[in-house]
């Protein structure tokens, strides 16, 4: 990984070891050059965008950042990963897009990396693109995860990724629903395990929906 692209994705704010970062990123590099483009679903500050905007200059790609910016469940106020500064007085409420667009120009991927400002459920409902990555890391309560799952991973082209991160086997380490749609995407018959990094769960398709 370029070495100033990485020392930026371990700089930016977020919460991806820097091991399942640069799996994220070594996956990405398995897609078609100049082939469809990458999403990932929950940008947060960027962290994951840099490592993926990485690969999507090697690649020729686009990847489109895909975030409401309000912060997912876990985020909000009484939560343990909220993060008060990050709430924008006027409305408080939390507010990750000036830090995100700060992150990505700081690593000058404004030419590859696209923020799209929205909720999933709106922005999946009209999406018709094929993708070559889908990288999941939304919402992880059982609704936003499964709904993700079921609205975006149709749109994975034949041959190309599906990521998952905060997979966790064991009950003790974490959530569920990360870990159920992983299954759901094995039992589908359609998507082959082909890494694992820490909690980073990186999937092939190998037929179509």
């Amino acid at each position: 990984m370029d070495p100033s692209l990485k020392q930026a994705a371990e700089a930016a704010r977020g919460f991806m070891p820097p091991d399942e970062g640069l799996a994220l990123y070594e996956a990405a590099l398995g897609v078609p050059v100049g082939g469809a483009p990458m999403l990932e679903i929950g940008s947060y500050c960027g962290k994951s965008a840099v490592y993926l905007g990485a690969a999507a200059v090697e690649r020729d790609v686009v990847l489109f950042a895909l975030d409401h910016h309000r912060g997912s469940e876990e985020n909000q106020p009484g939560w343990e990963w909220h993060e008060p500064d990050l709430v924008d007085p006027a409305i408080g409420r939390l507010d990750t897009l000036p830090l995100f667009r700060r992150t990505i120009h700081d690593a000058g991927l404004e030419d590859r990396v696209v923020a799209l400002v929205g909720e999933s459920l709106v922005v999946g409902r009209h999406w018709n693109i094929g993708l070559s990555l889908l990288f999941i890391d939304g919402g992880h309560g059982s609704e936003p995860a499964h709904r993700d799952f079921e609205l975006w991973t149709p749109h994975v082209r034949v041959d190309g990724l599906l990521v998952i991160h905060d997979v966790f086997p064991d009950p003790a380490d974490g959530g569920r629903p990360p870990f159920e749609i992983y299954c759901r995407a094995l039992d589908s018959g359609q998507f082959v395990e082909e890494g694992a990094v820490g909690s980073l769960r990186v999937l092939r398709r190998t037929s179509a929906p």
